[in-house]
């Protein structure tokens, strides 16, 4: 039995889709050698599988040798026309493989060959396929024959791989591209043929079998003639999705939902129902991906915001960015789970100058997280606080009746005082260095600086600031503290150990009697309260610091 492949094959240049400028260059060419009877004698049609290089080549020898040609419109019923719908019978149409005749002798005999003229048609045309499988010598062998051809002789050639045939063959030959089929006329086609063949469809279904094509016209016939006997003579939805491993638009869609909005819950339930089924989870990846395209274009037609199409941008080029994981990965459901779980944390991170102006709100926990459509809360502006005038001294109050009153005080009571451990505020230097370095030992990531308070100089506790002096000779070696000095982590554990802790004041002494070097920009710009206040709210750290000329 023929396959739909084969026979939808098209025998003329009209029947060819998605081809249009190399079909209209070929029937120019056609044209111009009817009307001066010279036409160029060797061609080369370069692009992927299924994009009709083979077919065009017949239909150029069709058209070459019919009787009313040459033209672009073979008329079918002449003796070469009909000889050429069987080119294994006929005599001037000669087709080679040269991935099976790959060798410099073969090649050879061709040159041989070439010299015999025609047996009945006007040219002998010689079509080799799979070009580039040739060996550099074969190549050498028909470089002379390519160039001058004998009168009678047509050579079209064919490759999928371009870039490997010789630059000297395609010095001498006419290039013809042959590009991926768009999905929409790949879908047209395969609507023609299940109405050729009255075979009925349900909408969508073609859609499908026309993407997993991936621009192939042969690859999504073939995939047709196979979902066609799945589906006992239908094309069904479900049928195209269970032979090709296409997860359910539900399922996609779902998945694109609760990235939108932050459900992580959701994403790991919807792994698990992927992993019960079998899904292929590369070719889940690819529905997701280009269901997430979809969305990008949509609101870039909305005319979103700048920050509402950054976020679905980012998203988009974290999946991609996994896509190498995910085919090497032999745990391909790890890998997708984490880029899911990291993907929908993208859309909640809030502006840095929303963060800088403190127009964000801190999320109570267990609250929705915003949609990326969605603006981030803003805080409403505080009111002035004005400082209250100055008092006379306070009376005291009337004492709660005792047996024995006390008699009130003679002066105001003092401001009471900052709540600081008192052996902080009135302890010695050593106390403060033991503390603080066993603060900073507890902490698991923060142990490499337990060492930092003995080795300082000066340890000065002045509320709200924490200040460090070293010497000049060990920069380099707490060069690591100078710059995470500004880390909330750093600062979360010293303020355990000293409630009301704001910041730290790492400096060094001089070196020797040069005079005190000028202030970095590095240490003015960690000093700057609305970077500190930027760091604590995004809980981010101070990585690097480049100057910038």
């Amino acid at each position: 039995m023929t396959t739909l492949a084969l026979k939808y094959r098209p025998n003329v240049l009209s029947d060819l889709v998605g081809q249009e400028g190399s079909v209209k260059a070929l029937a120019n060419a056609l044209r111009r050698a009817k009307e001066s009877g010279r036409i160029h004698q060797a061609y080369l049609f370069a692009g992927v599988r299924g994009t009709g290089k083979t077919s065009t080549a017949r239909i150029l020898a069709r058209a070459l040798n019919c009787a009313q040609g040459p033209t672009a419109t073979p008329c079918g019923i002449c003796d070469p026309c009909k000889a050429a719908e069987l080119p294994d019978q006929n005599l001037d149409i000669v087709e080679i493989d040269a991935a099976s005749r790959a060798s410099v002798a073969d090649a050879r005999a061709l040159r041989e060959q070439v010299q015999t003229r025609p047996a009945f048609c006007r040219y002998r045309v010689y079509i080799i396929d799979e070009v580039h499988m040739l060996s550099t010598e074969a190549f050498n062998a028909l470089l002379k024959v390519i160039e001058e051809p004998p009168p009678h002789a047509i050579f079209v050639l064919a490759t999928t791989e371009l870039q490997d045939v010789p630059d000297t063959i395609k010095s001498r030959v006419q290039i013809f591209p042959f590009r991926l089929i768009p999905v929409p006329l790949i879908e047209g086609r395969l609507k023609h043929v299940c109405e050729a063949e009255g075979v009925g469809f349900e909408p969508g279904s073609l859609r499908l079998v026309a993407e997993a094509g991936q621009g192939s016209m042969r690859d999504a016939l073939t995939i047709l003639d196979r979902v066609i006997s799945a589906g006992d003579g239908q094309v069904q939805e479900e049928a195209v999705r269970e032979q090709l491993g296409i997860v359910s638009a539900h399922l996609v869609q779902g998945v694109l939902s609760a990235l939108a909005i932050g459900d992580t819950a959701s994403l790991v339930e919807a792994c698990r129902e992927l992993a019960e089924q079998g899904a292929d989870w590369a070719t889940f990846w690819r529905e997701l991906v280009l269901a997430f395209r979809d969305r990008l274009e949509a609101e870039a037609r909305a005319a979103r915001g700048p920050q509402e199409l950054l976020r679905w941008a980012r998203m988009l080029q974290l999946l991609l960015s996994r896509e190498r994981d995910l085919r090497d990965s032999s745990l391909p459901r790890v890998v997708v789970e984490l880029a899911l779980l990291t993907a929908a944390q993208l859309p909640h991170l809030a502006p840095l100058d929303a963060l800088v102006s403190g127009q964000v709100a801190a999320r109570p926990a267990g609250a929705p997280n915003p949609a990326p459509g969605q603006a981030p809360p803003r805080v409403p502006p505080k009111a002035p606080q004005v400082a209250p005038a100055p008092e006379g001294p306070k009376r005291p109050a009337p004492a709660p009746p005792v047996s024995s009153p006390a008699p009130p005080p003679s002066h105001p009571a003092p401001p009471a005082p900052h709540p600081v451990p008192p052996h902080f505020a009135h302890g010695t230097p050593a106390q403060l260095r033991a503390a603080c370095s066993e603060a900073l030992r507890q902490a698991p990531t923060l142990r490499i600086y337990a060492m930092a308070p003995q080795m300082a100089s000066e340890l000065v506790w002045e509320s709200p600031v924490l200040r460090f002096r070293f010497p000049a000779n060990v920069r380099q070696t707490l060069q690591d503290f100078e710059r995470d000095q500004a880390s909330p982590h750093l600062l979360a554990a010293l303020k355990a150990l000293l409630p009301g802790l704001a910041r730290l004041d790492v400096s060094f002494e001089e070196v020797g009697t040069q005079p005190a070097a000028a202030e970095r920009p590095e240490d003015r710009l960690r000093r700057e309260p609305a970077f500190q206040e930027l760091l604590r709210l995004s809980g981010g750290e101070v990585l690097e610091i480049k100057r910038q000329d």
